[in-house]
C-alpha cells in the first residue's frame, strides 16, 4: 500500500515506527548509558548524542538488508559473543580517577561511541524487522521515524545514566541484560535454531546462562583490575 505524504495513514505509520523503535531500544539505552557513564560531565551528552545518531543511521541501513542478514548462519552466534564481550567490558570498567587531559577525554568518548555502535548493530538485527514492517516499505518514512526517535532515546539514556550513578547495582543488571540477550541470540541462529527449539525453555535457560556468565566474568575482571591498581598505588 502506497502511503500519501502527511495523510492519516502516513501519520499512523510514523507513530508506529517511533513507538516500535522506542520499545525495542530499551536495551540499547542501557548500553548507551553504561558506555558513557565514565566520561566527564562535559563529554557525556556528546557521546550519547553522537552514539545515538550514528546508531540510528546505521539502523536505517541495516533495516534495508536485515531480512537477508538474518538468514546467514553463525551471524547471531558471532553477535552473541560480541555482546558477552561488551557486557564484560562495561561491567569491568573501574572508576578512572587519573588523567583528564584532552587526549584522554577524546579517546574515552571515541571508545564510548564505538561501543554504542557495535552493541546497537548486534542488538538491532531482530528489532529492525519490526521497524521495517511499520514503515510499510516507505524508505523516506523509515528515515523520518528513526530520526524522530533520536531525542527520545537520548532522553532515556541520560535518565538511565543518572540512575546508574546513584544506584551502581543497575550497572550489574545492565550487564546481565546484555548477557541474557546474548544467550537468546545464540540459540536463535539459523545454524542451531532447530536443535535448541527441541529443548524445553531453551531460550530462557540460554539467556540466564548468558547473564550469569557476563556478571561472573565481569565481576572477576573488575576485582582483578582493582587489585592491580591497589598494588601499583602501594
Amino acid at each position: 500500500m502506497e502511503l500519501v505524504l502527511f495523510s492519516g495513514v502516513w501519520w499512523a505509520a510514523l507513530g508506529s515506527i517511533v513507538l516500535a523503535n522506542i520499545v525495542l531500544s530499551g536495551d540499547n539505552a542501557v548500553v548507551i548509558a553504561m558506555a558513557a557513564r565514565k566520561l566527564p560531565d562535559s563529554q557525556r551528552q556528546k557521546a550519547i548524542f553522537w552514539g545515538s545518531a550514528a546508531a540510528i543511521v546505521m539502523r536505517i541501513l541495516l533495516t534495508l538488508i536485515a531480512v537477508q542478514l538474518l538468514a546467514l548462519p553463525y551471524l547471531k552466534v558471532v553477535g552473541a559473543f560480541l555482546l558477552v564481550y561488551i557486557g564484560v567490558q562495561l561491567l569491568a570498567e573501574g572508576d578512572d580517577g587519573g588523567e583528564d587531559d584532552h587526549k584522554t577525554v577524546k579517546a574515552g568518548m571515541a571508545a564510548a561511541v564505538r561501543t554504542i555502535l557495535i552493541a546497537d548493530l548486534v542488538m538491532s538485527l531482530d528489532n529492525v524487522i519490526a521497524v521495517a514492517a511499520a514503515a510499510k516499505g516507505n524508505t523516506a518514512l523509515l528515515i523520518i521515524g528513526l530520526a524522530v526517535s533520536i531525542p527520545l532515546i537520548i532522553f532515556g539514556s541520560t535518565l538511565l545514566m543518572k540512575v546508574m550513578d546513584r544506584f551502581p547495582i543497575i550497572i550489574t543488571m545492565g550487564a546481565a541484560l546484555l548477557g541474557f540477550l546474548a544467550g537468546e541470540m545464540f540459540v536463535t541462529d539459523p545454524a542451531d535454531k532447530d536443535f535448541f527449539d527441541k529443548l524445553t525453555d531453551s531460550h530462557m535457560w540460554a539467556g540466564l546462562i548468558g547473564a550469569a556468565t557476563v556478571v561472573a566474568i565481569g565481576t572477576f575482571v573488575a576485582r582483578r583490575n582493582k587489585a592491580k591498581e591497589a598494588a601499583k598505588a602501594s
